[in-house]
């Protein structure tokens, strides 16, 4: 499931169950993703605080799918399965259209964006693709273009953060091996109206 040593719900204890506890799914799952910082517990509520910020949290004015769809863009864009499969079939839960669901991942996987998204929604992925394989070519301009593209610079910041949570995410599973074998993909914290809320569900 990983190459480094992963302590289970069933082995946790003290602090690192409280934040099992706090995150599970509900037949009890904790996501590999999450369970890789068995060792250090403080770096999973570290990592959990964020996830819910920027992916699912109440103060985002972006539409929740879209933001997963930015997320399943870097994800492929950096290769990481386990991330791209556990958040799109959180998106197809979201969107409850497999059609659609299909459409954008041709779409992604094919990097064909105008095939299925309006201008402004590609505006957005053109900046995570950029911000994920040219970080260091971003430049003033990018962000010119989201605005002219229709986002205020709150959404603008959404976008970013989203993208920038991907590679985190992504560069964790890759470096350390984590499998999604045996996992019920898609679960995530479901009430963006309570930030404390991390049960997936």
């Amino acid at each position: 499931m990983s190459w480094i040593e992963m302590i289970g719900a069933d082995k946790a204890a003290g602090r690192l169950k409280a934040l099992y506890d706090r995150i599970a799914g509900p037949q009890g799952q904790v996501d590999n993703v999450l369970a890789i910082h068995g060792l250090r517990p403080h770096t999973l509520e570290g990592h959990m605080a964020l996830y819910k910020a920027a992916l699912h949290h109440g103060g985002n004015r972006l539409d929740t799918a879209y933001l997963e769809t930015i997320g399943c863009y870097v994800s492929l864009l950096n290769g990481c399965d386990y991330c791209l499969e556990h958040h799109f079939a959180g998106l197809k839960r979201l969107l409850k259209d497999d059609a659609r669901a299909a459409e954008i991942r041709a779409a992604l996987e094919s990097d064909s964006l105008g095939a299925a998204f309006v201008r402004r929604e590609a505006a957005g992925l053109v900046y995570a693709r950029k911000l994920t394989r040219n970080p260091a070519g971003m430049e003033k301009t990018d962000i010119a273009g989201l605005r002219e593209a229709g986002f205020d610079d709150g959404e603008i910041l959404e976008i970013n953060q989203v993208a920038a949570y991907f590679a985190y995410a992504n560069r964790t599973v890759l470096g350390l091996g984590v499998s999604h074998v045996g996992e019920e993909l898609g679960l995530s914290p479901g009430d963006s109206d309570d930030p404390e809320s991390w049960s997936h569900g």
